[in-house]
């Protein structure tokens, strides 16, 4: 294996670890704006709720996701 081949490695690996978790936390966000849309009108206040706090679960997953994958 080559040096440029290991580095190229290298960096696949760091972005396919961060791509997880950019992609958890932009979900989340995403989520927790519809949440918050939806509770704006009182007919949907308790759907918005419901994915408003599913979003801040799935934001906070991304964010305190264990580096190596592994849980524990």
């Amino acid at each position: 294996m080559t040096l440029f081949s290991r580095s190229i490695d290298r960096v696949a690996d760091i972005v396919g670890r961060v791509f997880g978790r950019l992609a958890a936390v932009i979900v989340g966000f995403t989520m927790m704006m519809l949440g918050l849309g939806m509770t704006a009108t009182i007919v949907l206040l308790p759907a918005g709720v419901v994915v408003g706090l599913l979003g801040v679960a799935i934001f906070v997953g991304g964010l305190a996701r264990p580096r190596d994958g592994t849980a524990g």
